[in-house]
């Protein structure tokens, strides 16, 4: 996968997270089943379920290893969609390790993730601050 979030600040808030396959460190992870079940975002409107903190591989999940551990805070670099975004924006998943400006609809499904803390032009990498929960 390409476009991985980068830790600038280390988060507080760590959950345990089940898993179906190799998953990078770095990944924004969504919820994909019941319960407690993630995979790599891949679309907007995605229900937002942490970054990956630690690298599963395939070899890793073949041998037994069905969990990766996911921040809920801290501060990430994490690039945009084509849109800008401005500071202090909300943010929502936008796609494949990709956000985009969060709408009320996003709120409502869990794909808001936190907030801008700078003007982010189009396909920029920019500081995000989880939304903490």
């Amino acid at each position: 996968m390409a476009d991985e979030a980068v830790c600038i600040e280390l988060p507080r808030i760590i959950k345990t997270r089940k898993i179906t396959g190799a998953i990078a460190k770095g990944t924004i992870l969504y919820f994909s089943a019941d319960p407690n079940t993630v995979a790599a975002s891949s679309a907007a409107d995605q229900s937002f379920a942490g970054i990956a903190i630690e690298e599963v591989t395939a070899a890793d999940y073949a041998a037994g290893v069905t969990t990766v551990s996911a921040a809920m805070d801290g501060v990430w670099d994490i690039k945009a969609t084509a849109a800008a975004n401005i500071l202090g924006e909300a943010v929502a998943i936008g796609g494949a390790n990709l956000i985009v400006s969060a709408d009320a609809a996003d709120i409502l499904n869990g794909a808001w993730i936190g907030y801008l803390q700078e003007t982010q032009d189009a396909s920029e990498v920019c500081r995000v601050s989880l939304r903490g929960f």
